[in-house]
């Protein structure tokens, strides 16, 4: 009994109430009335009820949340339950206290620093990360300053463009991660404009918001991440209306900028079943990215459009084997693409990510702090089994990673293809103390080197099994 009634305080303490009725937390709707079986509506419905029963008969289309409120979660017995389920229910703010910034001034890591811990994580993409780094810095010192002063700073949203399997997503993950900030990660083609079938746009926020805890005040300083930004580029077709493309980039605008938006706490779309809290996007930052595929033959044409006659003149076919194209994008080819202005003028720091080669492929294999290597040496550790792989095997690797063209997400499927039947295997053989992966074995011409403990023994060539 004393646990529940600690539970319960526990309960009431940290987390707001919310209206049975309209679902409006206490900090919109004002002080709870309480009712029996753990009820609680808010001054506005329950004048509503009273003129209801005074205009002669209760109107039930009045209050249609009432006869779905048990699909929320509300059980109606005296157990101590909530009558919202814990995803769906907003921390309580404590007034009392004072207001501390998550982030102080003289927390927030030195653009250098930044980029040094990304370096341990990310191979390449030099340009990348020092732009994500500046842009950060800037972030959180805005946040932090709050507008000291008459100066008002403005957001360092970014749009990243990058071929796939270039490390886009793992850059934004390793980057909340340093930070230590909410991270909400979406993605733009399920986003349609309001009233059709899809997620709205303020759903982005209201993932940042359950990365939270539901904590507004901790949100308000997140990071939120919009993959596939390419998807929702103006469509060529102007005969349907475009509800996936132009329209969620008109609706991304206030987003983008910074405005109070109402998103439901808990759940992608609004309804009367879920709370709805304010949400202020200021200091959220936005980073977008794609791989928009094809803007290297817009930028191309353009390139090509400028060269001149005469025996100066550039070759038409000058940039066709250029691997650094996208380095030349600029606002104009985005917008030939099908970005609006209105959207590319809200994201001001724009950088590429280069292909990744062979040698790139090959440090991502074995320099990260947590590489694929790494990873499969763990495993094998477990079993006291010793796994190297040889200079000739991982370049093998790389090779086919880049027949496969989907960047450093091919590095993991080739591997586990070769690895299938030495992990399987060895648990079997308690002799078993070391295992080398060879070239030969990646190639299908040989096999891997087996080391029993204490002696070696070398593969038969060419044999599949053990």
């Amino acid at each position: 009994m004393a646990e529940n009634d600690n539970r319960k305080d526990d309960n009431t303490t940290e987390y707001e109430k919310v209206c049975f009725i309209c679902r409006r937390p206490e900090s919109v709707a004002g002080k709870m009335i309480d009712l029996p079986n753990h009820i609680c509506v808010c001054p506005d419905c329950m004048q509503k009820s009273f003129d209801a029963m005074n205009n002669g008969g209760f109107d039930y289309s009045q209050f249609m949340n009432m006869a779905g409120a048990p699909m929320m979660g509300f059980t109606g017995g005296a157990d101590g339950e909530n009558e919202v389920p814990k995803r769906q229910r907003l921390k309580k703010k404590k007034a009392d206290e004072e207001k501390t910034p998550i982030l102080n001034i003289r927390d927030i890591p030195a653009p250098h620093k930044i980029k040094a811990q990304l370096d341990e994580y990310v191979v390449g993409q030099e340009h990348a990360k020092k732009a994500m780094s500046v842009a950060v810095y800037n972030h959180y010192k805005r946040v932090a300053t709050d507008m000291m002063d008459e100066i008002e700073i403005e957001k360092s949203n970014m749009l990243m463009i990058g071929p796939t399997g270039s490390g886009k997503t793992y850059l934004v993950r390793t980057l909340a991660r340093l930070l230590d900030v909410p991270l909400a990660i979406t993605d733009a083609t399920s986003l349609t404009e309001a009233g059709y079938i899809g997620d709205d746009i303020e759903s982005v926020v209201s993932k940042l918001l359950a990365a939270a805890d539901n904590d507004v005040e901790k949100a308000e300083q997140g990071i939120i991440f919009i993959d596939e930004i390419d998807k929702i580029a103006k469509k060529k077709s102007t005969s349907q209306r475009d509800v996936s493309g132009e329209s969620v980039q008109q609706g991304m605008l206030k987003l983008l900028e910074g405005s109070e938006v109402e998103v439901p706490v808990g759940a992608n779309s609004k309804n009367a079943m879920v709370p709805l809290t304010t949400v202020n996007t200021k200091n959220i930052l936005f980073i977008c990215g794609g791989a928009f595929p094809d803007l290297d033959r817009i930028i191309k044409a353009r390139l090509a459009k400028n060269s001149s006659i005469g025996f100066g003149a550039d070759l038409k076919d000058k940039f066709d084997h250029d691997k650094k194209i996208l380095e030349k994008v600029t606002i104009e080819d985005l917008r030939t693409f099908g970005m609006i202005p209105e959207f590319l003028g809200r994201l001001p720091i724009i950088f590429t990510l280069q292909g990744l080669n062979e040698e790139m492929l090959v440090k991502i294999l074995q320099e990260p702090k947590n590489a694929i290597l790494k990873q499969y040496q763990k495993l094998l550790a477990l079993d006291e089994v010793k796994l190297d792989f040889d200079e000739e095997s991982l370049h093998s690797i790389a090779k086919k990673a880049m027949e496969k063209d989907t960047g450093a997400r091919a590095l993991r499927a080739i591997i586990e293809e070769f690895m299938l039947d030495i992990m399987y295997e060895i648990p079997k053989d308690d002799s078993i103390g070391q295992v080398t992966i060879t070239g030969a074995y990646i190639e299908g011409i040989g096999g891997p080197i087996i080391h029993l403990r204490g002696q070696e023994v070398p593969r038969i060539e060419g044999s599949g099994t053990y």
